[in-house]
């Protein structure tokens, strides 16, 4: 029985994957190591999966795989008359009673609090980013006054 040909691509994909998982730095010479290939058609393959979103490039010379989730479902959320709650994603529905829904929203906490982390420091970001312009305009404007002019920097 013959041996199934892989693509030289999927095995490089392949190589990422186990080293990734075995905690490993994964680089073109462990990529050699691992797959025999030259280090120009590792190059050529990391380049394409790159430019592809399947692999990220996390600095110079390091890669990681990237994670490829399928495309989100609609969630809805419906509270009955009852007090039993309906929860559909997609085509599934679970149907929760009022302690099964406060048990899987505490659950659910940790992932409400890291969004908002992550929303406050996107807002941060802008903000600091706001700061600089503002920063660098003020310090232009105080390079442009002559020795013997105070400026007022009370009102900025």
């Amino acid at each position: 029985m013959a041996a199934i040909q892989r693509t030289t691509r999927q095995q490089i994909l392949d190589a990422v994957q186990d080293l990734h998982n075995q905690e490993q730095l994964v680089t073109r010479e462990a990529l050699q190591e691992v797959t025999g290939l030259k280090l120009t058609i590792i190059d050529d393959r990391l380049a394409t999966l790159v430019d592809d979103g399947a692999l990220i490039r996390k600095s110079r010379g390091v890669f990681v795989p990237a994670v490829l989730h399928p495309p989100a479902r609609i969630i809805t959320k419906s509270i009955l008359p009852d007090g039993l709650v309906k929860i559909e994603i997609g085509d599934e529905v679970l149907t929760l009673t009022p302690r099964e829904d406060r048990t899987l929203a505490s659950l659910q906490a940790g992932t409400a609090v890291q969004f908002a982390a992550i929303e406050i420091g996107h807002e941060m970001s802008a903000m600091v980013a706001a700061m600089r312009k503002r920063i660098g305009h003020l310090e232009a404007k105080l390079k442009g006054f002559e020795g013997g002019k105070q400026l007022d920097l009370d009102g900025v």
